[in-house]
């Protein structure tokens, strides 16, 4: 999923971009084996394509038969307490250019009624027309993104919209357990998508002021607890033994989430950078957890590069089954590095992209300890020399806010693991030999490569009403969810 415009993700659920229908997920396989597979969470990789009701892109056409949770993502719109994200600076532009028109066109009426200027009543109200029709085409989305993006769904159906944040962490909880007491006693897959440690941070008011770290802190200490009470299902269900648990993240800590002076997106130690910096050590390193009693030794930490993208071949090797073999699949399985059968990697080299952008690639040197990293482009901090880039929201992948590095920075993670100390032909005698051949490696991977269909693309990525999810009658669309998991719509 991806784009030459600068998007990096969807922006509604009423866009048609989405995840491709010729794409194999995991859950995909594991179904045709039989697995009862579940989606509980964030989704994000689009809903329908050409009519609301086709859900070309949604779970359940993905090897999921079962989904509950959000088709989109958090974000501070869901929060009526927070400044507007989705699109703000395109946003604040249209609201801009609203007042500027409808400042023009009161100048205008006024000096007609003053005699000042000639022109007919006609004109006038035709550009006032015109005006309306600015803002409404505008308006009629960007004016509701909670309406129209904060929702619930299960299955096909929309449940709550817009969804009441404070209810989604019991809700949550009660699907995934629900999910483990129901499949029991067959195979299942659940993938868990948590809302939690994303902005807005929405945290109950039992975990408030739990932590010493803040909002964020909070919110931790409530995702620990809501992960432990889902391990307490398994358990309880007598599944302990025969259940892999696998707990990941997708990026580092969002270090330009502030609000004032606090800190809202996690801190990513020694590393330098954070979320969305496609290379550096702080945006792409995140925790790999696993749990298989009387399978994995509980303890043991391997210190090895992998990848999210090892998921795939994992699970399909787990549930005995085998990858697609019409196409390249740049995972490898983990399940050798876990049961202790292989010692390294299977990943010689990975590729850090930003979009569409290679940014870096590194270097796992078999047999001799050194981790070597290249950076071909790197963003441009903001304010200089601030680690982040504060001025922005979120780094850039391409254009003036990244620099191009000719040569390119060259680092050896296992003696400077936070990026600290490039090194030149003068520092380090293997210079010339590591560039060549991180050089070939990159040249051999960029020849797999096939474009795809732009998914972000401006007309993929706009709100389009006749897509819209929607609870009742569009464009009124309303309804909250009971206890007993039934959607009700207000009253008229």
């Amino acid at each position: 999923m991806e784009a030459s415009n600068g998007y990096r993700a969807l922006q509604w659920n009423a866009g048609s971009g989405g995840l491709p229908e010729n794409e194999t997920t995991f859950a995909r396989i594991l179904q045709q084996r039989g697995y009862a597979t579940g989606l509980i969470g964030k989704w994000h990789q689009g809903v329908n394509c050409a009519s609301r009701a086709d859900h070309c892109h949604h779970p359940l056409n993905h090897g999921f038969d079962y989904f509950y949770g959000m088709p989109f993502t958090l974000t501070n719109d869901c929060d009526p307490g927070r400044p507007p994200e989705v699109d703000a600076g395109l946003r604040a532009q249209l609201w801009v250019y609203t007042q500027c028109l409808a400042l023009g066109i009161l100048t205008v009426a006024a000096g007609k009624t003053c005699g000042l200027i000639s022109v007919s009543r006609t004109a006038v109200a035709g550009m006032a027309g015109l005006l309306f029709l600015f803002f409404i085409s505008w308006y009629s989305s960007f004016g509701f993104v909670r309406r129209w993006n904060c929702i619930l769904m299960r299955n096909h159906d929309v449940t709550e919209q817009p969804m009441v944040l404070e209810n989604t962490a019991s809700l949550m909880l009660k699907e995934a357990v629900s999910y483990i007491e129901r499949h029991k006693h067959g195979p299942f897959l659940l993938f868990l998508s948590l809302l939690h440690v994303h902005i807005p941070l929405v945290t109950t008011r039992a975990f408030l002021g739990k932590s010493q770290h803040g909002l964020y802190g909070d919110n931790v200490e409530e995702m620990d607890w809501l992960v432990g009470k889902i391990l307490n299902a398994i358990e309880d269900n007598g599944l302990k033994n025969s259940t892999f648990t696998y707990f990941t993240s997708d990026h580092g800590g969002h270090l330009e989430a502030r609000d004032g002076h606090s800190q809202l997106g996690g801190w990513n130690g020694i590393y330098k950078g954070g979320k969305g910096m496609a290379g550096w050590e702080g945006g792409i390193r995140v925790p790999g957890i696993f749990r298989w009693p009387g399978v994995l030794p509980a303890g043991r930490v391997i210190d090895e590069p992998t990848s999210l993208m090892d998921v795939f071949p994992t699970v399909v090797q787990l549930a005995g089954c085998e990858v697609p073999q019409d196409r390249v699949i740049d995972g490898h399985s983990l399940v050798p590095l876990l049961q202790g059968t292989e010692t390294h990697s299977a990943h010689e080299f990975l590729f850090h992209y930003c979009g569409q952008h290679l940014h870096a690639a590194r270097w796992h040197q078999k047999n001799s300890g050194s981790v070597w990293k290249i950076h071909y482009m790197t963003p441009q901090f903001h304010p200089e020399g601030a680690g982040a880039c504060y001025g922005r929201g979120i780094c850039p992948c391409s254009g003036e806010g990244v620099t191009h590095h000719r040569p390119p920075l060259l680092f050896d993670l296992s003696r400077d693991p936070s990026e600290a100390r490039p090194l030149t032909p003068d520092s380090e005698p293997l210079y010339h030999a590591v560039m060549a051949r991180v050089g070939a490696a990159v040249s051999e991977h960029q020849q797999t490569l096939r474009p795809v269909p732009q998914q972000f693309s401006m007309s993929n990525i706009v709100w389009k009403p006749w897509l819209q999810p929607c609870c009742g009658n569009f464009p009124f669309c309303s309804c909250h969810e009971d206890g007993d998991g039934i959607p009700r719509m207000p009253a008229l």
